[in-house]
């Protein structure tokens, strides 16, 4: 899935880069690309850990009359096989290994996907300094298509990349190869954000100059430490002021 909007070079991307970075994190004069993680970075983690880690046991106990105790620790010994690879992320997988519809099985909590709090003013941000906005994620596309739906970030991107589409996920380092064949980015010039530090370090390692990382992805989880990557708590961090929301 790709959507790709074409935008005029504006007057505005001076008005703010001219000044000094913000903060020591980010400097936006330095960078043309921003590439983003979409659950624990523009969206809340929330609604993934409450999906896999409980609400999908107890509806597939309740699928297969076992024991809900069961069922859990059943799946999460699945679930910790597959970290890390394109089956973890994959909901074809899971629906045929667990016999349960996940993308219907997610619908019934959808109620819970929301937005990590700045993310729409830090996309509005990024439009009006002209950096290309590039949402690329290990989301199983029909997973991508329902966050989508139900949240407000799609019209705020340039492209919309499934880990899927190249299948492998973005800790493997072919993800960045066909990453970079096909959107031709200047990885010196490139910020990436994500929660996870191990695909901060995939990045890294493919030659992605700037990165960043999100101290708590989960609203409802613990503040981490992070000691690879420079982390922010919110996106209000890193832009001025004047777009910050309520």
């Amino acid at each position: 899935m790709q959507h790709y909007h074409h935008r005029e070079k504006t007057t505005l991307k001076a008005q703010v880069l001219n000044n000094r970075p913000l903060n020591n994190k980010v400097d936006w004069n330095a960078i043309d690309t921003v590439l983003l993680d979409m659950d624990g970075t523009l969206l809340d983690l929330h609604f993934d850990n409450h999906f896999w880690l409980e609400y999908l046991p107890q509806r597939y106990a309740q699928h297969h009359n076992i024991c809900p105790d069961q069922a859990t620790r059943d799946l999460h010994d699945r679930f910790d096989a597959k970290r890390g690879t394109l089956e973890w992320y994959c909901l074809e997988h899971w629906s045929k290994e667990l016999a349960v519809d996940i993308r219907q099985v997610k619908e019934e909590v959808n109620h819970l996907i929301s937005e990590r709090p700045f993310t729409q003013a830090f996309l509005s941000f990024l439009g009006d300094q002209n950096k290309e906005r590039i949402l690329i994620t290990n989301a199983h596309p029909h997973t991508l298509e329902l966050k989508l739906q139900v949240t407000g970030i799609e019209p705020h991107l340039d492209q919309v990349i499934s880990s899927h589409q190249y299948g492998v996920p973005k800790e493997d380092q072919h993800f960045w190869q066909q990453l970079h064949q096909q959107l031709n980015f200047d990885p010196a010039r490139t910020l990436f954000v994500d929660d996870t530090e191990n695909i901060l370090a995939a990045a890294q390692q493919f030659g992605i100059a700037h990165l960043l990382c999100i101290h708590q992805p989960d609203s409802k989880g613990q503040h981490r430490q992070i000691e690879r990557f420079p982390a922010i708590n919110h996106f209000d961090e890193v832009i001025p002021p004047h777009y910050h929301q309520p």
